[in-house]
């Protein structure tokens, strides 16, 4: 089984839909998703997603399955650097984070009080319980670290949803910290990640990660990648944000 996990357009946060070029982006996404054959489509509620799905199943003459827990990942904490004011969990300044060894494992990377105080496990968790439900449905279920295959198949689900909950779902098909993928990486907007299924031995299945962030579709049609997601590149880079 293929999973394509694809995080929206530019970003107009303002009114939770698309900017102009966010919405060239979602058609760009289209022309190239309307010839992958794909099982189903599943569509976080927040407008950004719903505007950058609606290109490729209008195409398509398709109806997305909207998921709640599909939305963007926000449970706020309070970090070391704003001590009296709660920011999301996912937004930490290197320094801060990257001192505490914990943050850095699969099985362990909850346990700070900063987030045990924010409740990111208990959130994290209702959203992997979900995730692995539908999973379980289309034949793959939860076995510890793995899966199990009651249905081995090579069906395509796509998943039209946001950088930090998309990381959480990867974090638990590759069963490493959300942290490192937080922090570390940045799926740019309309980007695609895809995911597959290996059974070696039959029954047993995990994920293994294809590409990650791929936006070759713009740069097809000469598009440069928002940066939304990203930080300065330098500290004095003009025009890039700092926070």
């Amino acid at each position: 089984m293929r999973l394509l996990i694809v995080r929206h357009g530019d970003p107009d946060y303002d009114r939770d839909s698309l900017t102009e070029k966010g919405w060239r982006e979602a058609e760009y996404l289209s022309q190239k998703l309307k010839d992958i054959r794909v099982k189903e489509f599943y569509v976080s509620p927040l407008g950004r997603a719903r505007d950058t799905a609606s290109c490729t199943l209008e195409k398509l003459g398709r109806q997305g399955v909207e998921c709640e827990w599909l939305q963007e990942f926000t449970p706020r904490i309070f970090r070391p650097d704003k001590p009296k004011q709660r920011s999301i969990c996912w937004d930490w300044l290197p320094q801060d984070w990257m001192e505490e060894e914990s943050y850095f494992h699969y099985d362990t990377w909850h346990q700070s009080p900063a987030l045990r105080e924010g409740g990111v496990k208990e959130e994290y968790d209702r959203v992997i319980r979900a995730f692995d439900q539908l999973l379980a449905a289309h034949g793959y279920v939860r076995e510890g670290k793995r899966y199990r295959a009651e249905r081995a198949n090579r069906d395509t689900l796509v998943f039209f949803c946001h950088f930090a909950l998309g990381s959480v779902l990867l974090s638990h098909l590759l069963n490493v910290s959300p942290m490192i993928l937080w922090h570390n990486t940045c799926a740019a907007p309309t980007s695609v990640t895809t995911v597959v299924t290996e059974e070696r031995r039959q029954g047993i299945a995990n994920f293994r990660m294809l590409s990650f962030g791929d936006t070759s579709h713009l740069y097809a049609k000469g598009e440069e990648p928002a940066f939304a997601a990203r930080f300065c590149e330098t500290y004095d880079s003009p025009g890039e944000r700092r926070d």
